[in-house]
C-alpha cells in the first residue's frame, strides 16, 4: 500500500482578514494530515492564499491601495493562522506566486491545445462575491443568497470560455467508477443529478484587462486577463511542482480536497473538466463540508457577522478552539457558532472532562508512584479513530476519544484508588499505574486533534507530576 497523502484546502479569498467560518477546513484538513502522519504516512499538506479578481481589485481600490501591496498584507493575517491554529501544513501558497502564474498559463495552453477555449460575446448577470455567474433561479428578490449586501452585475463583454459542456459524459463516468470521489454521498448525488437533468454549460475562463485588470494575462492575448476561479484552482497543481517538476508533481498527485458546500460545482466538475483537458489525472478524492453559522446566519464578510478566529484563541485557547471545531461542528452538515454554545462544551469537556481527568490521575501518580509508568508500545483504539478520520467523520473520532475519558472516569469512581492506596498501598498504586496508562492512551490519541493538551499530558506523564491547569474556569 502506498503511504503517501497529499492533501489540501480551498484558498480563501483575501479581501478581509480571516474569521470563524474560513478556519473550519483548515482545523479539519490539519487533523485528516497528523492523523495519516500518526499512522506512518509520508504527508503533504497544502494551503494557501487566492489572491486575484475583481472583489479584490475593488477593496484595493476602495482602501486606495495598490492591489499587490493590499493582498500582501490580506495574505500575513491567514498565514499567521499557522500558530495561532498550531496547523501543521507544509505548503502555503499564493496565487500571485510567479510559478502559480506560469502553471496557469501552461494549463490554459494546453486546454486551448485541446480545442476546450474559444471566444465568444456573452451577456451574464454575476455575483462579485461568489464571483460566479448567476441564473434568474439561483436569485432571490434578484439578490444572490450567499452575499444579499452585493449589488449583480450586468456583464456584457466578449470572453474566452472553457467547454466544460464537453465533458458531461467523462465526468458522470468519473462519479459512478468511484463512488468515493465526493464525500458525503449526497454532494455526489447532486452534481450527478445535475448533469443528468441540465447538463453542464461552458463557463467564462476570461475579464477585459481593461475593465478588470488584476488578474493573470492570458497567453497570446493581453487584452484580458483570466478569471479567479479558473486561475485559483491550478495551485493545487502549482504547488507541487508541475509543470516544471515532473518528478515532484507525480510523487504526490492526485490530491485529496477539502472545500465548502458551496464549491461542489467548482470543485467536482470545473476544475475535473480541466484536469481531463490538459491530460491530467482527477483529483483522489473531494471532502464536502458545512456552513458555520452564527445563530443560524452563514458567517460572511459580506454580510459583516463575523467573528475573529484570533479572538477565540486569546480567550479560550488553541486547543479549546480545535475541539470545538473538531468534535462538536458536524462535518457534513451546516453548524451553529455560539460563544453560549462554545463555553458550555468548553466546560464540559475540556474543563470537567479531560481537563479534571488529568488532574486527578497525575496528582495520585505523583503521591504515590516512585517513578514513572512505562509506556505501551501500542496506542488502543488509533485504528478507529483513524478510521473515522479517513471518512472524514472527525466528530465521530472525537466520541471515541471521550468514550474513553467517560470510560476511565467510570472506574476511577468505581475502584476508588485514592482510598484504596490508603488502606492497600501496592494494590493502590497498581490501579493508579493502570490508570495513568489510560491516559497516556487518551493523550495519544488525542496528538492529531489538541496537539497542545495532548504534549501537556504526556510531558506530565513522562516527570510523573501533576500537570498544569490544562482549562481554567471561565469566570
Amino acid at each position: 500500500m502506498d503511504k503517501r497523502v497529499y492533501l489540501t484546502t480551498t484558498l480563501p479569498y483575501v479581501n478581509a482578514e480571516p474569521h470563524i467560518g474560513t478556519i473550519v477546513e483548515l482545523v479539519q484538513a490539519d487533523a485528516y494530515a497528523r492523523v495519516h502522519r500518526l499512522l506512518g504516512y509520508e504527508v503533504l499538506f497544502n494551503t494557501g492564499t487566492d489572491e486575484h479578481g475583481q472583489k479584490i481589485f475593488d477593496k484595493a481600490q476602495e482602501n486606495g491601495e495598490d492591489t499587490q501591496a493590499y493582498v500582501d498584507r490580506f495574505a500575513a493575517t491567514f498565514r499567521n493562522l499557522k500558530d495561532a491554529l498550531n496547523l501543521s501544513y507544509d505548503h502555503f501558497i499564493r496565487t500571485t506566486d510567479p510559478r502559480h502564474k506560469a502553471a496557469a498559463q501552461e494549463l490554459w495552453k494546453r486546454c486551448d491545445a485541446n480545442g476546450d477555449i474559444y471566444k465568444k460575446q456573452y451577456q451574464i448577470k454575476y455575483c462579485v462575491g461568489c464571483e460566479l455567474e448567476k441564473t434568474d433561479s439561483e436569485l432571490i428578490d434578484g439578490k444572490c443568497p450567499l452575499h444579499p449586501n452585493n449589488e449583480i452585475q450586468l456583464i456584457d463583454e466578449e470572453n474566452y470560455f472553457f467547454r466544460l459542456s464537453k465533458y458531461n459524459d467523462a465526468l458522470l463516468k468519473l462519479y459512478k467508477e468511484r463512488e468515493d470521489f465526493l464525500v458525503p454521498r449526497t454532494r455526489l448525488n447532486e452534481i450527478i443529478s445535475l448533469i443528468e437533468r441540465e447538463g453542464l454549460q461552458d463557463f467564462s475562463i476570461s475579464r477585459v484587462k481593461e475593465k478588470m485588470s488584476w488578474g493573470i494575462p492570458v497567453p497570446g492575448d493581453d487584452s484580458q486577463v483570466m478569471y479567479v476561479w479558473f486561475d485559483a484552482l491550478i495551485n493545487y497543481i502549482s504547488t507541487i511542482g508541475w509543470p516544471t517538476d515532473m518528478a515532484q508533481f507525480e510523487k504526490w498527485w492526485p490530491v485529496v480536497q477539502f472545500a465548502g458546500k458551496d464549491q461542489v460545482r467548482q470543485q467536482a466538475a470545473m476544475w475535473q473538466a480541466m484536469l481531463l483537458s490538459a491530460g491530467l489525472t482527477p483529483s483522489k478524492q473531494i471532502f464536502i463540508h458545512g456552513f458555520l453559522n452564527i445563530n443560524g446566519e452563514k458567517v460572511s464578510k459580506s454580510v459583516g457577522n463575523v467573528i475573529s478566529p484570533y479572538e477565540v484563541v486569546k480567550k479560550y485557547g488553541t486547543d479549546a478552539l480545535r475541539y470545538y471545531y473538531l468534535r462538536h461542528i458536524h462535518p457534513f452538515e451546516d453548524s451553529d457558532f455560539t460563544y453560549e454554545r462554545f463555553e458550555e462544551a468548553y466546560t464540559a469537556g475540556l474543563v470537567n472532562g479531560i481537563g479534571n481527568l488529568a488532574s486527578r490521575v497525575m496528582k495520585l501518580a505523583e503521591q504515590y508512584l516512585d517513578t514513572p509508568i512505562n509506556t505501551p508500545e501500542g496506542v488502543q483504539g488509533v485504528e478507529e479513530v483513524a478510521r473515522e478520520v479517513g471518512a472524514f467523520s472527525f466528530n465521530a473520532a472525537f466520541e471515541i476519544i471521550f468514550s474513553l475519558v467517560a470510560l476511565l472516569d467510570e472506574r476511577i469512581a468505581t475502584e476508588e484508588p485514592f482510598k484504596v492506596v490508603k488502606t492497600n498501598l501496592a494494590r493502590g498504586k497498581e490501579l493508579i499505574a493502570a490508570s495513568v496508562v489510560e491516559l497516556w492512551n487518551i493523550a495519544k490519541l488525542l496528538q492529531p486533534f489538541m496537539p497542545e493538551t495532548s504534549e501537556k499530558i504526556l510531558s506530565a506523564i513522562k516527570e510523573n507530576k501533576k500537570p498544569e491547569n490544562l482549562f481554567p474556569r471561565l469566570s
